[in-house]
């Protein structure tokens, strides 16, 4: 319904989630986390429809959990993953999705629709991509 008096709108910053995370996963503090169709957190891996969520700011295993028996806590924002050796990202990719080949590793392609983006590229160093990932 159309507001007819002013609102007090909660407001939060969106910089930090807390995720359940999927049964049989564990996490690692500075990997790049996914969600999957279930909206659960995994280790970020090669495959099409998932979401990149973040850097997971904490180890968390729930490998022997079921789905949400625990929850990881994921940084938005702009992060140095890996590059590919075999699909890297370059100077073309400027400001360009790349892909997630892993829980630390981006890649220029989306490898013939098996990779989900990871994020916009913000820079190329010799030791990593810088993505941001909103």
């Amino acid at each position: 319904m159309a507001l007819t008096r002013d609102r007090n709108t909660p407001q939060k910053s969106g910089e930090l989630l807390v995720i359940p995370v999927e049964a049989g996963k564990v996490i690692y503090a500075g990997a790049l986390v996914a969600v999957n169709a279930a909206g659960n957190a995994i280790p970020a891996e090669a495959a099409a429809g998932l979401k990149a969520a973040g850097r997971s700011e904490e180890y968390v295993d729930n490998s022997s959990g079921a789905a949400g028996a625990k929850a990881v806590t994921v940084r938005r924002g702009v992060f140095k993953f890996a590059n590919s050796a075999t699909d890297p990202v370059g100077q073309a990719n400027l400001l360009g999705t790349c892909y997630i080949l892993d829980d630390g590793t981006v890649a220029a392609t989306d490898g013939t629709g098996t990779r989900s983006a990871a994020g916009k590229v913000l820079g190329i160093d010799p030791d990593g991509v810088w993505v941001e990932i909103r």
